[in-house]
């Protein structure tokens, strides 16, 4: 006898509805067919313990899988509930007449519960747009699956609980989620706060102004001068995502399985990777795709600590996708894009002793080493940056200083209402949302400088031989400042201080 049950692959941060047919005919053997990987061919023997440690058994007779479509690959644990309930079907030991009006995953342990599965949210998004009454999977995973409206997510425990709702009509517990409310209530305020930065008022400005339009930032300075402790902060000043950007954001980080309890993301997302990271972890691949660091940190804060300590390699594939805004990973069979829209944070010592132009540190570094050093990183990826700040240290007047700074709520509210300001502004495009996204065409419309302020910039340019798309940085920067003085246009003095947050281009740096 042949019945069919509905799975789901993910693809990229999208699935594909998987059709499992099962025929049990006469004959001994078990075939498993369609592109299935070494997880999902040995599933039989999780299947076969969990069907017998609950009453049930494989049949002694010849059961043919199918996974259609037969040439797209699966793998993963994620089919053994499918396979199951389509093996009890097939071979009449349940009554299945809804079989078809659900999507069912999920990976069985050998007493028959269940374990979560990846990627729930972007199959469940898949099955109520193929217009599935239901989605049975895993209860860790239900409330992930939840935010989706329109479709009934049952989180189950237990095989047993599957078998009985289509054999006996025993009613299976919904999963309801208000996802708005859901998504209001995980709104909590995150734990590094900016009232607790000791001095740095320049570099709070820098961050705030870095905040406000997006923009790329890297801290240079000694150790100790407080770059950690700036960037992880950063976060709690960026304005709060909005219910689209924690779906989306939710979506690429179910792929991966590190969606929490709580189900939808509320918090923007802070990764920090290690300096020997390799470049497919960073931007995502493997003979399988899977995002990578750039797209779990979409909608974030992507933060390098010790930048030139990467490998160069895994540095320049870091240059399309700030551009771009997503990474394209192509296959001979298959091609899938991941977003990739962070605000990328870097931080370095200026040299490899780690001092630099500091009188009362040992001199560790020639100009050469110091040279060597600073080569590691390009050009054209520093060209991406839109601001280079110095970060000295904090004498100890203010370190022991018991005054509290600003709080990270005050600088948000100011953020809030720059980035408000460039919704507006914006509001004809879809690609563009902040000042850092400008294009050229875009820049050349909302930048417009007076004779001035035009006379200020190119004799920056030509003083510290800036690249032309440097020119349009500080442009961006300078526009971003302005928002921030709720200013209607730029003038000279946004200029200047967008000029002064180039330090990496000025001439005679290593001075």
């Amino acid at each position: 006898m042949l019945k069919k049950v509905f799975g789901s692959a993910v693809f990229g941060v999208e699935a594909t509805t998987i059709t499992v047919e099962v025929n049990t005919d006469t004959g001994i053997g078990y075939h498993l067919v369609g592109l299935p990987d070494n997880a999902i061919k040995e599933s039989n023997y999780r299947i076969a313990a969990a069907l017998q440690n609950n009453g049930y058994r494989i049949p002694g007779k010849k059961i043919i899988i199918n996974m259609s479509p037969a040439d797209l690959r699966k793998e993963g644990s994620a089919y053994d509930l499918t396979l199951a309930i389509g093996i009890l079907a097939s071979s009449k030991q349940i009554q299945a007449e809804n079989l078809d009006r659900y999507i069912i995953m999920g990976e069985l342990s050998l007493d028959g519960t269940l374990q979560p599965i990846k990627g729930a949210l972007p199959i469940a998004v898949k099955a109520r747009q193929e217009g599935f009454k239901g989605f049975i999977l895993p209860s860790q995973n239900a409330k992930e699956a939840a935010i989706v409206d329109n479709l009934e997510v049952y989180g189950i425990e237990n095989i047993e609980q599957v078998i009985n709702y289509f054999n006996k009509g025993e009613p299976l517990e919904q999963t309801i989620v208000n996802t708005r409310e859901e998504f209001e209530k995980n709104l909590d305020f995150p734990e590094h706060d900016f009232s607790d930065v000791r001095g740095q008022e320049g570099i709070k400005r820098c961050m705030e102004i870095a905040a406000a339009g997006g923009h790329n930032i890297i801290l240079i300075g000694p150790p100790g001068a407080g770059k950690t402790m700036l960037a992880k902060r950063l976060p709690s000043i960026l304005p709060p995502m909005t219910l689209h950007e924690a779906l989306e954001t939710t979506k690429i980080h179910s792929v991966v399985g590190r969606v929490k309890d709580t189900g939808l993301m509320a918090q923007r997302p802070f990764r920090s990777p290690h300096h020997t990271i390799s470049n497919v972890a960073l931007v995502g691949g493997g003979s399988f795709p899977q995002p990578g660091e750039i797209s779990l940190s979409h909608n974030g804060v992507l933060f390098l600590d010790e930048l030139p300590e990467f490998k160069r390699d895994v540095l320049e594939v870091l240059r399309q996708p700030l551009e771009d805004r997503e990474v394209t990973i192509s296959r001979a069979k298959f091609t899938v894009t991941y977003p990739s829209s962070f605000m990328l944070v870097a931080s370095m010592n200026p040299s490899p002793g780690g001092y630099f132009n500091d009188p009362n540190a040992p001199v560790t570094s020639s100009p050469a080493e110091m040279q060597r050093y600073l080569s590691k990183i390009s050009g054209p990826l520093l060209d991406r940056i839109d601001i280079h700040i110095e970060v000295t240290p904090v004498p100890f007047e203010k370190l022991s200083d018991d005054r509290k700074g600003e709080t990270s709520v005050d600088i948000r509210k100011r953020v809030t209402k720059a980035r408000e300001l460039q919704t507006g502004r914006f509001k004809e495009s879809d690609a563009v949302h902040y000042n850092a996204q400008m294009n050229t065409k875009q820049i050349r419309k909302h930048c417009v400088l007076d004779e001035a302020s035009k006379q200020l910039l190119k004799t920056a340019m030509e003083r510290l031989n800036l690249s032309a798309r440097a020119y349009d940085r500080i442009l961006k920067v300078s526009r971003t400042i302005a928002d921030l003085e709720g200013a209607e246009s730029v003038n000279g003095s946004h200029i200047s201080e967008a000029i002064q947050y180039r330090s990496l281009d000025r001439e005679g740096w290593l001075g």
